[in-house]
């Protein structure tokens, strides 16, 4: 099974997330000066989503830092954003966002801290994907 990389803010919704995922996951640090994971083999991202009312700044400057490193973007196979539904259409749009910008697919999207299905339907989905990742895997 493939790694798992996530940002999350002082809020701790997507962290919360995560730890009840109960997978291993890097974490993208908040400090803009701190050392960022450098996954060197396929990882999914999970991202919580920050546009104003507009679109613009849904993805983090930290989670933008961190995929500009091509090293690190070129193992990027997915992405899983969370978001409040108060923002309609915009509603996890930083998954949009990085899937766009890095031709991955969004996996799945959840709202603030996500529910036990959320969670049950992303553990599922994500052995799933790696799965049929490691089978077309030349």
């Amino acid at each position: 099974m493939g790694g798992l990389v996530y940002y999350s803010s002082r809020t701790g919704n997507t962290r919360r997330f995560v730890e009840r995922l109960g997978l291993a996951a890097s974490r993208i640090p908040m400090e803009p000066d701190a050392p960022l994971p450098a996954p060197r083999a396929p990882f999914v991202l999970i991202t919580p989503t920050y546009a104003d009312g507009q679109g613009r700044g849904a993805v983090h400057k930290q989670v933008i830092r961190f995929l500009n490193d091509p090293d690190t973007r070129c193992h990027l196979r997915g992405v899983i954003a969370s978001g409040n539904r108060n923002f309609g259409r915009l509603f996890a749009s930083a998954g949009d966002v990085v899937a766009r910008k890095c031709a991955v697919p969004v996996l799945y999207r959840f709202e603030l801290a996500g529910t036990e299905t959320d969670l049950a339907r992303v553990r599922e989905g994500l052995d799933r994907f790696w799965t049929t990742q490691c089978s077309t895997a030349t």
